[in-house]
């Protein structure tokens, strides 16, 4: 083989490699668009990599992220500032949300690449570590806004099915409220109302 044709070969691998995760996710979706044959390979990839245990961790992690949002932090953002007051039950919902933003854009991010199943456990996990967050006792900023949990959850089921393709979204629907369900009893009906809005209204 010519030696220019091995250089360039060289130089496209290099170029792969130096991918940022943004402009990987890009070039995957494009890849599934030319060879949708590859689509049901790379959602059993996606799959085993968020598998029914790792909905577990993600719930913990849930948890854990929204319960340590300290006094400390919540003072920082509440009070007087220079662009007027912020109110503590508000700066608490903006530093709740915020922990939350890595998760829910993972979430969409899956859904973009039409890997749904990975999606729907993220959601599902997501929803679950709200749910046993519910009922914590807080001096944080969880204490100042206490029905943070629920309509974080009913956000983040939202989210999910307005990501979903039109085609798929009623059987995704069903799937997830059946997995909330079991996960989340007392927010089943909520969540079910959350969800029919979105197939009701997309937009």
């Amino acid at each position: 083989m010519p030696r220019s044709k091995i250089t360039a070969k060289q130089e496209a691998a290099a170029a792969l490699e130096k991918l940022r995760p943004e402009e990987a996710a890009i070039i995957l979706i494009q890849l599934l668009d030319k060879h949708p044959e590859l689509k049901s390979e790379a959602e059993e990839l996606a799959t085993q990599m968020m598998s029914a245990a790792s909905i577990e961790d993600v719930a913990e992690e849930v948890y854990l992220e929204i319960t340590s949002v300290d006094l400390e932090a919540l003072n920082g953002r509440a009070g007087s500032h220079s662009w007027g007051y912020v109110e503590p039950s508000e700066a608490a919902g903006e530093l709740l949300t915020e922990a939350l933003e890595d998760r829910v854009d993972e979430m969409k991010r899956s859904l973009e690449l039409g890997l749904l199943a990975p999606a729907e456990a993220l959601c599902t996990g997501i929803v679950q570590g709200l749910y046993r967050a519910r009922d914590t006792k807080s001096d944080g900023a969880l204490g100042w806004t206490p029905d943070f949990p629920i309509e974080e959850a009913g956000f983040v089921v939202e989210e999910f099915l307005k990501g979903c393709r039109p085609s798929s979204r009623k059987a995704a629907q069903a799937n997830l409220i059946q997995a909330l369900t079991e996960r989340s009893p007392e927010w089943a009906a909520d969540l079910g109302r959350a969800a029919e809005q979105v197939t009701r209204d997309p937009s």
